[in-house]
């Protein structure tokens, strides 16, 4: 093996990224690595400054002004795209007036190999380029790990959020979630009414037929809720057989009280369960926010109350709007029959 061959042989392994230049700057021989970064045309023969602009140390136009930079480091790139970066230092070859300029990516190494599939094999041995992919690999990888455990650890915290704020048996929000729903309701300044529906005859149903006849009539009972009720508006199990509707953005009463009426029809509607049919019916009450100056959680929630008992008072299976008059005593039935007009008007 002559001793050109032997040479050209140790800077494919020792350095695969370079090229070797002849004296007037054509590439006479291209590394392994070096030409895999023109795939579609072999650089032998090309001139070295028409396929890389040397940056720094300064501009350079001639193969002179190259060799002056001999033992250099040199910022180059490809001069059509996609323009790649990067740095070489030239050195004198063994040859008179030949070149030898050594070639890296620098910081853009990990491009480069996913853009040129790059392997271990296209490096020098002693290259520590390997152990640095292999770190960014790992890190990569750590990286992935953590982002998906900081999904899932969130996905499930919302999901226990979501759990502790839900009926079980229902799927309805349940007593904490309808407060949390409440209050951000008031603190948004928003118009909205509180309806509070107990249903009548529910204990019997648990007395005769049993719990899961109970539980099989409640998960009926929500499900008929929430098709009257709009999606922006909250349907809560407050307690055995107690719900709150909370409609936003209302203030016509004409309104609310079809979506009530319409809840109390369809309750009225005998249940089938195991063969037997369940009769439940329905009493709510109303009251809205609009007729606070500064709503209260607690007051809402105990005048609807008031309203409601008003419409068992009166016969069950009725729906009743809070007012003022409806907290005395002595209001009579008189005041009673007028509750729906009045609050029309408040």
């Amino acid at each position: 093996m002559s001793g050109g061959t032997k040479y050209y042989k140790m800077l494919n392994v020792m350095c695969p990224m370079h090229v070797i230049l002849n004296r007037h700057g054509d590439i006479s021989s291209a590394g392994p690595t070096t030409q895999k970064l023109f795939p579609d045309q072999s650089l032998v023969g090309k001139s070295f400054l028409d396929i890389f602009e040397i940056k720094r140390p300064q501009e350079i136009k001639s193969i002179d002004a190259l060799l002056e930079k001999a033992g250099t480091k040199l910022h180059l790139q490809f001069r059509d795209p996609p323009h790649r970066e990067l740095k070489g230092v030239l050195m004198e070859g063994p040859e008179v007036g030949q070149m030898v300029i050594n070639l890296s990516f620098g910081i853009s190494v990990v491009e480069a190999v996913q853009d040129y599939k790059l392997t271990a094999a296209d490096f020098a041995p002693t290259d520590l380029t390997i152990e640095m992919l292999y770190l960014v690999e790992a890190k990569s990888a750590a990286m992935e790990a953590s982002r998906q455990l900081n999904q899932r650890l969130q996905g499930a915290r919302i999901a226990a959020e979501e759990q502790a704020l839900t009926d079980t048996l229902t799927g309805l929000k349940n007593r904490r979630g309808m407060d949390q729903v409440l209050t951000e309701l008031i603190e948004s300044g928003e118009h909205f009414a509180l309806m509070h529906i107990d249903l009548d005859f529910f204990k019997a149903v648990n007395d005769t037929m049993g719990h899961a006849a109970g539980d099989h009539v409640l998960q009926e009972v929500s499900s008929i809720m929430l098709k009257e009720a709009r999606r922006s508006d909250t349907v809560a199990r407050v307690g055995g057989d107690e719900f709150v509707i909370l409609l936003r953005d209302f203030e016509d009463t004409s309104k609310i009280d079809k979506i009530a009426m319409r809840i109390i029809s369809k309750l009225r509607e005998p249940i089938l369960y195991a063969g037997e049919l369940c009769e439940i019916s329905a009493s709510a009450g109303t009251a809205l926010s609009c007729q606070y100056e500064v709503p209260d959680a607690d007051q809402l929630l105990a005048d609807a109350d008031i309203a409601l008992y008003e419409s068992k008072n009166r016969g069950r299976s009725r729906h009743t709007f809070y007012v003022g008059s409806l907290r005395s005593v002595d209001a009579g039935s008189e005041v009673s029959e007028s509750t729906q007009e009045i609050a029309r008007r408040a």
